[in-house]
């Protein structure tokens, strides 16, 4: 009777490579590597043939979608994802807008004032993303970029409650979901065409693919030269 394999032997598959991959882009954008790590855990990840080889990589890592472990001591843990945020405009203006990194929940309120919400140049730490709105005689306008997925739960009463609902192509594209009601005011939300979101992800993306072509050559590569030795043996 064969003897079972060790889940440390186990061959590792192109999935289970991509699948390491995604949590060490994950630990780059999130500050927990520099690209110097980055590029040599990557490169060894390509490289590794079992399981066993690949585990390494992200020990000291936390797991994609799960919370990073609480901070020993005092003071707050640097990969900790953004907290909430609430934009309040009573008889005022409110606008959020530029280079940040976006939490997993916005409160907008908006009582005879308005809130704009700018997501177009905005970093997405994390894939889902909920805004509850609040419009009285008021306003709220958010913007997305269109490779995202925008989504809404909401109604106006006596205003309205307008979401330009959005599918991306991409299943692992961010998700917006829009909730609330406007009174006798206006809650506005649409894709801003020509803007995408431009951030390590996608410069990540392409190296990952690059990595793999040239991982591909250099395999190509050594199996060419077998072949060479195998012919010089049987010539």
């Amino acid at each position: 009777m064969a003897k079972p394999v060790a889940g440390a032997e186990i061959r590792a598959s192109d999935a289970d490579r991509d699948r390491i991959a995604e949590i060490l882009r994950e630990a780059l954008a999130e500050g927990r590597l520099d690209p110097e790590e980055h590029s040599e855990r990557i490169d060894a990840v390509y490289r590794a043939k079992t399981m066993g080889e690949l585990e390494p990589m992200v020990r000291d890592l936390p797991v994609a979608g799960q919370p990073s472990p609480p901070p020993s001591g005092s003071g707050a843990y640097a990969g900790a994802p953004p907290p909430d945020q609430n934009l309040v405009a009573v008889f005022s203006e409110s606008k959020r807008k530029g280079r940040w990194q976006v939490p997993a929940r916005i409160n907008a309120v908006a009582i005879f004032g308005s809130v704009e919400i700018d997501l177009t140049e905005a970093l997405f730490p994390q894939q889902q993303i909920l805004i509850n709105v609040t419009a009285i005689f008021g306003s709220v306008e958010i913007l997305v970029p269109e490779n995202l997925t925008l989504r809404s739960s909401g109604s106006g009463v006596l205003g309205s409650f307008e979401v330009e609902t959005n599918d991306a192509i991409a299943a692992d594209a961010p998700v917006v979901q829009v909730n609330g009601y406007a009174v006798l005011g206006s809650v506005e939300a649409r894709p801003k065409r020509g803007a995408l979101i431009r951030d390590l992800r996608d410069r990540l993306r392409v190296q990952r693919d690059e990595r793999r072509e040239r991982h591909a050559e250099l395999r190509h590569g050594r199996q060419e030269r077998r072949d060479r030795f195998r012919k010089d043996l049987d010539g």
